[in-house]
């Protein structure tokens, strides 16, 4: 997949220092992937869910949050939000994506 793109993933690690690995392990996986539906999508993260047009990845044991937008037939993944768990719950991220 081409993931657009990681400045958001390196803005949330700067504030949330403790997000830096599990998110850097989130993109290579990301980058290297070749996935064509939600189905493989969940092969390789379970516990990934679907709210309207996203989704969503639990990221370091469920700390935080990366919201994304998937077009499987072009190979893209926009991440739209990377989020703690407290700012994820709050719902106000629905309003931007």
């Amino acid at each position: 997949m081409h993931v657009i793109s990681e400045k958001k993933l390196r803005q949330f690690w700067e504030k949330w220092p403790e997000a830096e690995t599990p998110l850097r392990a989130w993109h290579r996986v990301a980058e290297h992937a070749q996935w064509q539906s939600f189905a493989e999508v969940r092969d390789v993260y379970p516990h990934a869910d679907r709210v309207g047009r996203c989704t969503i990845f639990n990221i370091g044991g469920n700390k935080f949050r990366l919201v994304a937008v998937i077009y499987f037939n072009r190979g893209k993944l926009y991440i739209r939000h990377v989020l703690t768990h407290e700012e994820y719950d709050g719902d106000k991220w629905k309003e931007d994506s």
